[in-house]
């Protein structure tokens, strides 16, 4: 599970440091659980499933991790413009992960939907990152 955690760290580096999505966050709005009055707009991690992808000469695995875009507005508009900034920003600037080797990185699905139940749109980016591990 090191890799996972390593993977969500860059991830974490990568999108607190574009300026692009922080304006239209309003600020380091990216958490792995928010606080109980999180701002809104605001990133959360989601689910996280971790696969063996070894050889017989490599070690690796194989990752699917969900970001999902929580937001107050009214319509899926808002959440999906933060869902394109993810995607740009992450094209844009290569992950580094500290103590494994990122393969690849692509992006598998986007899925947005209103919650009755807290009054919010949320959408969700899955991503798949292949890691070799040292």
């Amino acid at each position: 599970m090191a890799a996972a955690a390593d993977l969500q760290r860059a991830l974490f580096h990568a999108l607190a440091a574009d300026a692009a999505l922080l304006a239209l966050l309003g600020g380091e709005n990216i958490f792995d659980h928010p606080p109980d009055h999180a701002p809104f707009p605001c990133i959360t991690f989601g689910k996280t499933s971790v696969f063996d992808w070894s050889t017989a000469t490599e070690a690796g695995s194989e990752h699917l991790v969900t970001l999902n875009v929580w937001s107050k507005a009214k319509g899926r508009k808002e959440a999906l413009s933060v869902i394109d900034a993810i995607q740009a920003g992450l094209l844009e600037t290569p992950l580094t992960l500290e103590n494994h080797h990122l393969v690849n990185l692509t992006f598998e699905s986007v899925e947005a939907d209103h919650d009755e139940e807290t009054s919010l749109h949320y959408g969700s980016l899955r991503l798949r990152a292949v890691i070799e591990h040292h």
